[in-house]
Order: structure tokens, then C-alpha cells, then sequence
């Protein structure tokens, strides 16, 4: 008794592109799950996917015509199809292989007056020493900024216009109790509570 291996769903696309290339024929779908089995060795359950999925990938053409729907695929077109995407991988890789060259140029004018020489390497260290010197003075400022002149002037102007809020507020709250007090003769003790 021997087992029978299945065939993989890319085995079954490769015989389903070869029929229709050796037929070189346009089938119906009842035509492509008679002819598929017997000669590619296909399930006719599973034509109906493989065929979609090459119809899918645009290896198959396909068209309504009445009520039937065609499937076709011709050898030529697939050689047309691979060159078309040759050319266009070509074309891909021309450009990246400029864009490439650019870089390198960049890179090599970039270079220029780089080199690490002596010189450079102390003006680095002096460069990076600066650096740390700013942080250090800017750290420093952090700890003044709340005796800042300017800050301090804002924070006056911040709390003058606060005060004289509060007061227009008061004053309208004085104007409301006595409103209230001659219109409804309520006792101040009263309206207080």
C-alpha cells in the first residue's frame, strides 16, 4: 500500500499555467475541471481556486462572454510579462546604482577637509569642551531665571491686574448683598449666611 503525496498549491499553479500554455486554448471553467485532472493530475475541487488564484496574480486572462466565463493564457504573454519585468528591475537597478554613485561623491566631497589630522582633533576637543561649558551655564541660568528681572516684572504685572479683579469682584458681590437686601428686605445677617 503505498501513500499518495499531495501536490502543493504552487505544483498545482505551475501544472495549471503548463495546460493552458500547451493547449494554447480558452477554456471554460466546467472544461478546466474536466481536462485538469486527467492530464495535470489536479483535484477538480481545487481548480476552481487555482484558477482564480493565477487569474489573481495576472498570469490568466479572464472574460464574461454570455453567460460563460473564459479563461485563457498564452505562452507569448508570459514572455512578454517576464521581460516587462526584467526591463523594469533593470530600470530599478540602473538608478539605484546612480543614486549609489551620487552618494559615494557626496561622501568623498564630504571628506574633503575632514581628514583626521592633529589639528582637527584638538579643535574637536575644544568644540566638545565648549559644549560642556554651555550646559554648564545654562544649567546655571535655570537656578537664577526666578531672580530674572524680566520674569520678576511679568509676575508684578500678573498680580496687579489679579488684584484689581479680585476687587471688581468684591465690589460686585457688595453690590449684589445690598440689591438684594433693599429689593426683598432681608435682614445683611440673613443674606450672610
Amino acid at each position: 500500500m503505498s501513500k499518495r503525496k499531495g501536490v502543493s498549491a504552487e505544483e498545482k499553479r505551475t501544472r495549471m499555467l503548463n495546460l493552458f500554455y500547451e493547449k494554447k486554448e480558452f477554456f471554460s471553467l466546467k472544461e478546466l475541471e474536466k481536462i485538469a485532472p486527467k492530464e495535470k493530475g489536479i483535484v477538480a475541487q481545487s481548480v476552481k481556486e487555482v484558477v482564480q488564484n493565477l487569474v489573481d496574480d495576472g498570469l490568466v486572462d479572464t472574460d464574461k462572454i454570455g453567460t460563460s466565463i473564459y479563461f485563457w493564457a498564452f505562452p507569448s504573454k508570459a514572455k512578454h510579462t517576464r521581460k516587462r519585468k526584467f526591463d523594469e528591475a533593470s530600470d530599478r537597478l540602473e538608478e539605484a546604482v546612480k543614486r549609489l554613485k551620487i552618494v559615494k561623491d557626496r561622501l568623498i566631497e564630504a571628506r574633503v577637509g575632514r581628514e583626521d589630522t592633529n589639528s582637527r582633533q584638538e579643535l574637536l576637543k575644544k568644540l566638545e569642551a565648549a559644549k560642556l561649558e554651555e550646559g554648564k551655564l545654562l544649567q546655571e541660568m535655570q537656578k537664577f531665571k526666578d531672580s530674572d528681572p524680566e520674569v520678576l516684572e511679568h509676575m508684578k504685572n500678573e498680580m496687579k491686574v489679579l488684584r484689581e479683579a479680585i476687587n471688581r469682584w468684591t465690589d460686585n458681590i457688595f453690590s449684589l448683598k445690598s440689591w438684594c437686601k433693599n429689593k426683598f428686605n432681608i435682614e445683611e445677617d440673613t443674606l450672610n449666611k
